[in-house]
């Protein structure tokens, strides 16, 4: 967990000031490229639900994935950002399945195996989480200088992270047992989809694309919009670092608490929680001025993000079969999530050009609200009896 997300954050976190102030784009282009990988993840992920649903505890995948990406720093320095300058929309499809199906959609599928061997061997999968949220903090405190000495060398780091990555999944051995070999083996395609005819799950959807997505939304080019805040941008990246970092150190100590939150609330709950605090957040946002206090209100995410992740696992656990629970993770959440990324991202990104970033945050602001209205109504209580699909 620690290399992995320590690879995808010094990779991906810096992203959307890497397209803007070295290959030059504007927010519109910006906001197309992001869709543009996302249609790639929203390719992969159901993918790979099935598959790690279908292998159950083995770690054929992972070990793919992480050869794969050991690969990043040459790509964006000697593929993509050439591709980008040479042929703008070769560049984005070129990028958009590197992207797509390694650090977008294989974060998503690290969580998922993690949270699946963490039932199998009874530990809190938060206390896990943890580890890759301190990942996180420590490529973020770095990422900004990085940036600032040579905006390739966070890339590099991606890929040395990455080879850790993949010599520690080599080496770690997880006991495969004939019961989950036989109960794997039971997984079909035809009773994954049986998931679409249930109610539960499309109300799960509506929360997700809602409110789960508009993290993601919200996150994109607020580092942009941050960084705006300084004399200078370079400074902006730089102080960005060091925000983004307090941030997810702030949030490996809330994922080892998160539990504990969840479950004294209740599920439910804690996702209408999540909705509220992200509105007010994003609309705080839009209010106030100077760097300090947007600093303030950023670091907010650090208390809802690891409640949100907790909450969406044990939502899905509580509701839905144990078998699908990489499925419904990686499609229910992750692939509808970015689903409604695709959707608002261009949007998002012509907002920010035309009316700014604090009216366009306003907007957004609104229709999280909206969302957790709706969410209230549809959610469902954890007292009710959970919903099953047969094999």
């Amino acid at each position: 967990m620690f290399f992995f997300f320590l690879s995808w954050a010094a990779s991906y976190k810096m992203i959307s000031i890497w397209l803007g102030q070295t290959i030059h784009l504007n927010g519109a282009s910006i906001g197309f490229l992001f869709s543009i990988n996302g249609i790639f993840t929203l390719v992969m992920q159901p993918l790979y639900g099935y598959i790690l649903d279908k292998l159950g505890s083995r770690k054929n995948l992972l070990l793919c994935l992480s050869g794969v990406l050991i690969l990043t720093g040459p790509f964006f320095k000697f593929v993509y950002g050439p591709l980008l300058e040479l042929d703008f929309l070769v560049g984005a499809v070129i990028g958009g399945i590197f992207i797509g199906s390694t650090y977008m959609a294989s974060m998503g599928a690290v969580e998922s195996y993690t949270e699946k061997i963490s039932r199998k061997y009874d530990f809190e999968y938060g206390h896990v989480r943890m580890w890759g949220s301190l990942g996180t903090a420590i490529a973020a405190f770095f990422a900004g200088s990085m940036f600032n000495l040579d905006p390739n060398y966070n890339f590099h780091l991606g890929s040395i992270a990455a080879i850790v990555v993949f010599l520690i999944i080599i080496t770690t051995k997880i006991d495969v047992t004939d019961t989950e070999i036989e109960k794997s083996e039971t997984i079909k395609v035809s009773s994954a989809l049986e998931l679409f005819k249930l109610k539960d799950f499309w109300m799960f959807i509506v929360f997700i694309i809602g409110i789960a997505s508009m993290y993601s939304i919200y996150d994109q080019q607020f580092p942009r919009y941050f960084a705006e805040q300084f004399a200078t941008v370079q400074a902006g990246n730089q102080m960005y670092g060091y925000l983004n970092s307090l941030q997810t150190f702030l949030e490996a100590g809330m994922m080892f608490l998160a539990p504990k939150i969840v479950n004294k609330l209740g599920i439910r709950n804690s996702m209408l929680l999540v909705g509220l605090l992200l509105a007010v957040r994003i609309i705080l946002t839009s209010m106030v001025t100077g760097p300090v206090l947007i600093s303030i209100i950023k670091l907010i995410q650090s208390f809802d993000m690891p409640i949100l992740y907790i909450s969406i696992f044990k939502y899905i656990n509580h509701n839905f079969e144990a078998k699908w629970s990489s499925i419904m993770y990686l499609v229910g959440y992750q692939f509808i999530s970015e689903a409604g990324v695709i959707g608002f991202s261009p949007l998002m990104g012509k907002m920010y050009d035309v009316v700014g970033y604090r009216t366009a945050y306003v907007y957004l602001g609104i229709i999280v609200c909206l969302f957790v209205v709706i969410s209230f109504f549809t959610l469902k209580k954890d007292s009710q009896v959970s919903v099953e699909v047969s094999e």
